[in-house]
């Protein structure tokens, strides 16, 4: 089944924004704006870092273009602020400014 401009059903969970906790981030706050959702496994993982790096490098263009990256994961918001506090030679995302959000229990992911 092919998603793509298919609208992403709402959700609210908790995330990680600009380095803070954010406890109500919700996707329909994002409306009117393109939005890259993305999914990957695991915080702390080998291939990820280097796939949220390169949204990173790439942030600024999409913002041109009315364009909000957030990735989301399983792992918790803990996680998420570790990993965002890990330097890029150390395996880290340091740097990473867009949303992490926590899906903790999986219900986005479903």
């Amino acid at each position: 089944m092919v998603l793509v401009n298919r609208e992403a059903p709402d959700f609210t969970a908790k995330a990680v924004v600009g380095g803070k906790t954010v406890d109500n981030f919700k996707l329909s706050d994002r409306r009117g704006k393109y939005v890259v959702l993305f999914f990957y496994p695991l915080d702390f993982t080998f291939v990820c870092p280097t796939e949220l790096h390169a949204f990173q490098e790439k942030l600024e263009e999409f913002k041109k273009r009315n364009v909000e990256v957030i990735g989301v994961s399983t792992d918790s918001w803990f996680s998420h602020h570790a990993w965002l506090n890990t330097p890029k030679n150390q395996g880290g995302i340091q740097g990473v400014s867009y949303p992490l959000v926590s899906d903790f229990n999986k219900t986005i992911s479903r």
